[in-house]
Order: structure tokens, then C-alpha cells, then sequence
């Protein structure tokens, strides 16, 4: 499991907005994203490019810290 620090959501709408987002990309499975720590879990099949990750967070309108 990989985890990533994003920064900006507020509801559970960004919740599900970053879980869709996550979900999209080709490689990746369960997806998990708590609201209270900004992190989000998940499990890659395939690897899968850190930056392709980052992208589709920013795509959602979120940022990707550190």
C-alpha cells in the first residue's frame, strides 16, 4: 500500500472527488482517503509514476504535499 499527503480537501465531497480521481488511473485499486488526516491509501497492480499520481490530484483540484 502507498500513501500520499494531499492538501486542501474539506467534505466528503473532496473525499470522493480524489477516490474517483485515484481510482481512474490504470494501475491502481483500493483506495482510501481520510478526510481528518489528508492521506490517501492505495494499492498499485502495476507501477504506477509518482507524478502520474500527483497529476490526477491536481486535476481534482487538490495538491499533493511532499
Amino acid at each position: 500500500m502507498k500513501n500520499i499527503k494531499i492538501k486542501g480537501m474539506s467534505c466528503q465531497h473532496c473525499v470522493m472527488a480524489v477516490t474517483k480521481a485515484l481510482g481512474a488511473l490504470d494501475g491502481i485499486k483500493n483506495v482510501q482517503v481520510d478526510l481528518k488526516t489528508g492521506v490517501a491509501t492505495y494499492e498499485e497492480v502495476k507501477p504506477v509514476d509518482a507524478q502520474v499520481v500527483a497529476q490526477a490530484v491536481k486535476k481534482a483540484g487538490y495538491d499533493v504535499v511532499g
